[in-house]
């Protein structure tokens, strides 16, 4: 890597960085959720933009809409404190967990509905004298 890789990345270099596709990349750029500068007609990325990239995919992973993200990405560097970047992360990481929460236990009563009549049709083959598992 020459020096001034060490401070920008193009979309291809950060693509396989953070082993995204270049489309993806363009994506979030597209709803504004990074800017790159431009060094002519090339796109460059810096490791501020690679930061708010990981910020990125860990909301999508963690299931936060792109909205919610780029409200958290707005306070980014905006308070040198982060105390509101940091508050609003704790309400909406508290909000996703119980929306988690709430979806487990809607899969354990599925879960649960599966299983006895899982149950019921083994007893009725069972009682037909037919094997369940053939």
């Amino acid at each position: 890597m020459t020096k001034i890789d060490e401070r920008f990345y193009t979309v291809p270099e950060l693509a396989d960085n953070l082993g995204i596709t270049p489309r993806t990349i363009r994506f979030y750029e597209q709803k504004g959720l990074v800017n790159p500068q431009r060094a002519g007609t090339t796109r460059i990325y810096t490791r501020q933009d690679r930061a708010k990239l990981l910020i990125i995919l860990r909301g999508k992973r963690l299931g936060f809409s792109l909205r919610e993200i780029a409200d958290y990405l707005d306070l980014y560097g905006a308070d040198p404190t982060q105390a509101e970047q940091i508050r609003m992360l704790l309400g909406q990481v508290r909000e996703r967990m119980s929306d988690l929460e709430e979806q487990r236990q809607a899969l354990d009563v599925t879960l649960d509905e599966l299983r006895e009549i899982e149950q019921q049709s083994i007893d009725a083959l069972q009682e037909k004298g037919l094997d369940p598992e053939s």
